[in-house]
C-alpha cells in the first residue's frame, strides 16, 4: 500500500524533493520492468500523466533517452537506457473543488487535517482520475491548501498530501496546511515515528501468532503497473499479529481466513497488499494481487449458481480489499504534541466481519482497535473499534 508520499529519486536513488508547481523532473535508468515498451507508454505509467501529456512533453523537446533529446514515443525501450524529463506540467490548473466527495473531518487545526477515507475514493488526482478525488474534496473545505502549491512546497496535484491510501483502501489520513507542517510530516515519515496501524482481513490461516515480513518491494518485471517482492527493490518490512481465524458459513464446508491487526515499518507502493500475497494470505476482496478465487469466500460461487442465499459477506468480499486504516499517530508540528486518531471499522467491513465464526485456536483477543479483553455478546466488529466513531487527540506521557 501504499502509503508515504515518495519524493522522486535520481538514478543512484538519492531524494531530489518534489516537483515544484512548474516543472516535473524525472529521471530513470530503465530495468526488466519497462523493457519493450514503448517510450511514451512508461512515462505515462512513470510519471502518472495520460499518455496524451506524455506525447506532449516528446513533440516539445523536454524528453532526453541517454542524453539526448528524443521525440519518438514509438521507441521500444531497453534495461540501461536513461529517461529524463523536465516537462512544465499542463495540470498546472487548480483541481476543481468538489464539496460533494465523500470523506469524514476527525481532526483540524492552523497546521494539520485528520480525514477518514472512505473506500473508492483516490486520494488524489492522476492519469484518468482528474475530478472526484480527496484533494477535490478538500479544497472545498480548506481552500488555503493551495497557498502550499503557490509557495513552491506542493505540485498541482498534492497540496497538503505527505501520505497516500489506496483507492480500495479505507482509514485515516493527515494532511499538512502550512509549508512548515509539510517538511515536519514528510521528516517524520523518513524517520518512521509516524505510526500507521491497519486491520486487514486475508486469505487462509496463519499459524504464527505474529511475524514481520522483511521483503523488498520493486515494480513488478511483467505488470509494470503492479508491484512486487523483488531482490533489488527497495527495503520493506511489515509487522502483523493475528487477532483471530475465522470460517466462511459456506456450503461444501468453511474456507479459513485471518484477521490480522498490521503495522506499517515502510511505505512502498500497495505494501501490505504485495507482502500478504507473497506470502499465500492475499488480502480478501484483492482482484489484483489476490490469487484466482481468493476475493471470495469458497462454495460462494456454487452457491450462486444453485441459487443458493449467499453466505453473509460474500458478496462485499469482493467488492474492495479488506484493509482498513484504524489507527494514526504523529507527532504534532507546532507543538511537539504526540496525537493518536483511530477510527471505527467501516460499514462494509463489519458486515463481512460479523457473518464469521471463529475457527479453532485464536490469535490475540481484542476489544477496540488498540486491545483488551472483549465481551461475549459483543458483535466481532464491535470488538475491534473504539467506542466514539473517532477519538480526540491527546498526548502521551
Amino acid at each position: 500500500m501504499s502509503d508515504v508520499e515518495q519524493p522522486p529519486r535520481t538514478r543512484d536513488g538519492s531524494v531530489t524533493g518534489h516537483p515544484d508547481a512548474e516543472a516535473k523532473e524525472i529521471e530513470i535508468e530503465v530495468t526488466a520492468a519497462l523493457e519493450g515498451l514503448r517510450l511514451d507508454r512508461a512515462l505515462a505509467l512513470i510519471a502518472s500523466v495520460s499518455r496524451a501529456e506524455a506525447a506532449t512533453w516528446l513533440r516539445s523537446g523536454q524528453v532526453r533517452l541517454d542524453g539526448r533529446v528524443h521525440t519518438d514515443g514509438g521507441r521500444r525501450l531497453r534495461p540501461g537506457n536513461v529517461v529524463a524529463v523536465r516537462a512544465v506540467a499542463s495540470g498546472q490548473a487548480r483541481p476543481s473543488a468538489d464539496p460533494d466527495v465523500p470523506f469524514a473531518l476527525v481532526h483540524e487545526d492552523p497546521a494539520v487535517i485528520v480525514v477518514d477515507k472512505p473506500a473508492g475514493v483516490i486520494v488524489h488526482p492522476g492519469a484518468g482520475h482528474r475530478s472526484g478525488t480527496l484533494v477535490s474534496g478538500l479544497l472545498a473545505r480548506f481552500a488555503d491548501l493551495w497557498d502550499l502549491v503557490e509557495d513552491g512546497t506542493c505540485p498541482p496535484e498534492r497540496p497538503g498530501i505527505v501520505h497516500r491510501l489506496d483507492r480500495g483502501t479505507s482509514g485515516l489520513m493527515v494532511v499538512a496546511r502550512t509549508a512548515e507542517a509539510y517538511h515536519a510530516l514528510v521528516r517524520q515519515l523518513s524517520q518512521r515515528t509516524v505510526q500507521r496501524r491497519y486491520l486487514a482481513l486475508v486469505s487462509g490461516r496463519i499459524a504464527e501468532a505474529r511475524g514481520l515480513i522483511d521483503a523488498p518491494i520493486g515494480r513488478s518485471s511483467t505488470t509494470p503497473t503492479k508491484m512486487a517482492v523483488r531482490a533489488e527493490g527497495r527495503p520493506a518490512r511489515t509487522a502483523f499479529e493475528v487477532i483471530e481465524h475465522l470460517s466462511w458459513p459456506a456450503p461444501g464446508g468453511p474456507d479459513v481466513v485471518t484477521l490480522v491487526r498490521v503495522s506499517l515499518e515502510t511505505g512502498r507502493t500497495h505494501q501490505i497488499r504485495v507482502h500478504f500475497a507473497a506470502i499465500g494470505h492475499p488480502v480478501i476482496g484483492d482482484d489484483r494481487y489476490g490469487r484466482a478465487g481468493s476475493a471470495r469466500p469458497e462454495g460462494a460461487r456454487a452457491a450462486r449458481h444453485r441459487g443458493d442465499r449467499m453466505p453473509i459477506g460474500a458478496e462485499l468480499a469482493s467488492s474492495r480489499p479488506l484493509l482498513h486504516a484504524f489507527e494514526l499517530c504523529f507527532d504534532h508540528p507546532r507543538t511537539g504534541e504526540r496525537l493518536r486518531f483511530e477510527s471505527r471499522i467501516p460499514a462494509d467491513f463489519a458486515a463481512v466481519l460479523n457473518g464469521l465464526t471463529p475457527s479453532g485456536r485464536q490469535g490475540t483477543e481484542v476489544s477496540g482497535a488498540a486491545g483488551g479483553t472483549a465481551d461475549p455478546p459483543q458483535r466481532r466488529s464491535d470488538r475491534l473499534t473504539p467506542r466514539r466513531e473517532i477519538r480526540q487527540p491527546r498526548a502521551r506521557r
